[in-house]
């Protein structure tokens, strides 16, 4: 499943809002340095979708704002 993600970093509060049902707003404390937030998106999207932080994937979007994110689901 991929997701889009707006991230804001350096922010007061760590926040995700949904704008769709693929596509949200993630807002972290941390700096965009050394994959800092790229880290914190990571976990607070783990938080929200109560998945293991390991099963998400930056696709696209690294080092920019703007990300395409895939959370591995295994198939049963």
């Amino acid at each position: 499943m991929l997701i889009k993600v707006k991230v804001f970093p350096n922010e007061k509060k760590d926040e995700i809002i949904k704008k769709s049902e693929d596509s949200f707003i993630v807002k972290v404390k941390e700096k965009a340095e050394l994959g800092q937030a790229n880290k914190a998106v990571i976990w607070l999207l783990s938080l929200y979708f109560m998945i293991p932080g390991n099963r998400f994937r930056i696709k696209k979007g690294g080092k920019e704002r703007n990300k395409i994110i895939e959370i591995i689901t295994y198939a049963k």
